[in-house]
């Protein structure tokens, strides 16, 4: 069963995103954009759907989390009765990195704290299993046309259609983990090196950071939003994700669970008046180009949403084998609303490109 959803943090690279647990297990990834089928999708389901779990195996006292300072980078802390260990989660954003990467470093802290890893991928939304393939220094798995090659220093071994693995993680030490996705038929991407992305990456968030103009009350807080709306831009077109997921539901046990992984005007208004009021003008360019590239035809056919290069299809169908999020069925994928006729998006157009 998954957690709550107040106990996930995101993590992205401006192209896709993740969810990360307080109790260190990633739940939900679509590689390789936002809308892809996830390979992580125990969120929807069980651990047999996707996941990618790394913890101590001892019981944990406490659990802190914190964002790096002007970052997407998270860093959950566990304190157990023989030490305390740091597992600290990114996505180095593609300007940075080889390939879409999803990237976990185990960091020491006091003690020795023994430490259990269960990865389980399911490509196509929790539904196939891929074949596994040693290389000489990683696991490639593969179905289809996705494939994920994941390197560690850590021994791996196969147990019950799962990847696992137990070590142990002492005072200082730095024990990195990652996993690049790349099409089946394209090359392999170079290997990156884990502490040099971490590096790049902070300083990516840092230089976006500094952009911020607002200095009134609760910058922190403002400034954490601005970060998270950033995060759900998809940086080679400009549109904006109105979410990270699909199908969580409006109430617990209904049936209102939509997919939200596309690009609303209405939503998008709302996240560029608050971007351009922080002094982020280059969001709301991209977005308008965006814009007058996805509403390209007759005015009378707008429409209230798009997908993320301004796709104007976006098929709805269920996934029967997930259970849904606490049992809240069913899971869609796709979002039958872009059908829809809504005329206050004329209005929020203008009232956008006025901005």
């Amino acid at each position: 069963m998954p957690l709550r959803i107040e106990d996930y943090a995101v993590i992205g690279d401006c192209e896709t995103a993740a969810l990360v647990g307080r109790n260190g297990s990633i739940d939900w990834l679509c590689f390789p954009r936002f809308d892809s089928g996830a390979c992580f999708a125990a969120l929807l389901g069980t651990p047999e759907n996707g996941r990618w779990c790394i913890a101590p195996s001892v019981p944990t006292r406490s659990v802190r989390r914190r964002y790096r300072e002007e970052t997407l980078i998270l860093e959950t802390e566990f304190v157990t009765d023989l030490g305390t260990v740091t597992v600290i989660d990114w996505m180095p954003p593609r300007s940075v990195s080889h390939a879409p990467d999803l990237m976990r470093l185990v960091r020491g802290g006091h003690g020795r704290v023994p430490m259990r890893m269960e990865l389980v991928v399911r490509f196509d939304y929790g539904w196939v299993v891929p074949w596994v393939r040693r290389t000489a220094r990683s696991l490639r798995m593969t179905a289809g046309p996705d494939s994920l090659r994941i390197s560690t220093g850590v021994d791996l071994r196969g147990e019950d259609l799962r990847t696992v693995a137990e070590f142990t993680v002492a005072e200082g030490e730095l024990l990195p983990f990652d996993m690049t996705w790349f099409p089946t038929y394209g090359a392999e991407p170079e290997p990156s090196d884990v502490i040099e992305s971490l590096d790049k990456t902070e300083k990516f968030w840092r230089a976006w950071s500094r952009n911020c103009k607002y200095d009134g009350e609760w910058r922190d807080a403002v400034l954490r939003s601005l970060i998270t709306l950033k995060a759900l831009t998809y940086a080679p077109t400009g549109g904006l994700v109105a979410a990270a997921t699909t199908s969580l539901p409006e109430k617990i046990g209904g049936v209102r669970n939509w997919d939200y992984r596309f690009c609303w005007i209405r939503d998008a208004t709302f996240a560029l008046y608050a971007l351009v009021t922080g002094g982020y003008i280059e969001e709301a360019r991209s977005w308008r180009r965006w814009l007058v590239n996805a509403v390209a035809g007759n005015p009378s056919e707008l429409h209230i949403m798009y997908g993320l290069a301004g796709e104007r299809r976006l098929p709805e169908l269920e996934l029967p084998w997930l259970a849904g999020y606490e049992k809240s069925a069913p899971v869609r994928v796709g979002n039958a609303a872009h059908r829809q006729f809504q005329l206050d998006v004329y209005g929020e157009i203008l009232d956008v490109m006025y901005v």
